[in-house]
């Protein structure tokens, strides 16, 4: 089988598409012949490498995609060879007090596909069989690639750390992202007002396709007044942040008094600051997110094929031209979802 390795880290030519022995299940794995991946910014992550953190290359990346059955280990039921499946993209052992809580994700053990351990940016995956579920009926396989990582996360935001409550006002930045897309959706759903965010007039025009109430760009200084004006001079109730250092300062100006910030990430940066008055004047909250409990995604997956979520994808590349997906992910050109698909 074509899989896509990183060998060593840096730039996108790091990316080499090889061939590698095909898998054979073992007792409680299927083998899934991967019909579509996306590209996420932790591949950008992983590709580049992590400051302080050592992974196991070696590494096939992609975490989250969609498949067909091809084989089945001893011992699988409720499953078929040419079954079409979500593949999940986080694993644990499912034995830990999280695990049995129903937070899968916050357990120690808790690991992502294509970051600690191989993922999918290949045309045969080998996975235990717990970590896939079937796709619902009318779920075209390229759009639920887009789907799983990117609204698992924005799940865990909104409705698990944030807790967000009807009526509510949500700032989402940089709605035309894979979690800025997912959480202007979730938190309509939710019915909350949302205001969201691009750096193009294309990004914003996107995030009022997906349901955002109002769309500002954040290139533009002062664009947390515009968000104070929208909200009549209030403030938000929750701000949807994964920019990081560039946007911070300016997103915390926007909350309302008892305001939450929700953060899974920072893609302009590590290190952000606080004014503690700022903070505990207006009783705001930070909250760190990562990802979502993963009997969340089923319930996703439902509304995907309800027609009430819908994932926005940019450009379907074959796996062959991982190397492209990444750069023009990296350069930020990209509004929605970039989706490989192997064997092309």
């Amino acid at each position: 089988m074509q899989a896509v390795r990183i060998h060593q880290h840096g730039g996108p030519e790091v990316l080499r598409v090889e061939n590698l022995p095909d898998p054979k299940p073992g007792p409680g794995e299927v083998v899934v012949r991967v019909l579509a991946v996306s590209v996420n910014h932790l591949d950008l992550f992983v590709r580049a490498g992590m400051p302080g953190v050592k992974l196991p290359l070696p590494l096939i990346p992609g975490s989250d995609g969609t498949g067909l059955i091809a084989a089945l280990g001893e011992g699988v039921v409720g499953l078929r060879v040419g079954q079409r499946v979500v593949i999940e993209p986080g694993a644990s052992s499912g034995k830990s007090a999280h695990d049995l809580s129903g937070n899968d994700h916050l357990s120690d053990d808790y690991q992502l596909r294509g970051e600690h351990f191989d993922g999918i940016d290949c045309e045969l995956a080998l996975l235990p069989a717990r970590f896939v579920f079937p796709l619902p009926e009318g779920v075209d396989p390229i759009v639920g690639a887009a789907a799983g990582l990117v609204y698992l996360t924005a799940w865990g935001m909104l409705v698990c750390r944030a807790r967000l409550q009807r009526g509510e006002k949500v700032l989402v930045l940089g709605g035309s992202s894979g979690v800025g897309m997912a959480a202007i959706q979730i938190a309509k759903d939710l019915g909350a007002a949302v205001i969201s965010t691009g750096g193009t007039e294309e990004k914003r025009k996107l995030a009022l396709r997906l349901g955002a109430d109002h769309a500002l760009d954040h290139t533009r200084e002062g664009w947390e007044r515009e968000v104070k004006t929208w909200s009549g001079g209030r403030g938000v109730d929750v701000v949807v942040e994964h920019v990081g250092p560039a946007t911070w300062d300016a997103s915390l100006r926007t909350l309302a008094r008892n305001g939450r910030l929700v953060t899974c990430g920072g893609t302009t940066g590590a290190k952000v600051g606080l004014t503690l008055p700022h903070l505990f004047m207006k009783n705001l909250s930070v909250l760190g997110s990562t990802m979502g409990p993963r009997d969340s995604l089923p319930r996703i997956f439902s509304r995907i094929a309800a027609g009430v979520y819908t994932p926005i994808v940019d450009r379907v590349l074959p796996l062959s031209q991982v190397a492209e997906a990444h750069r023009a992910l990296e350069a930020r050109e990209v509004a929605g979802k970039i989706v490989l698909v192997p064997g092309q």
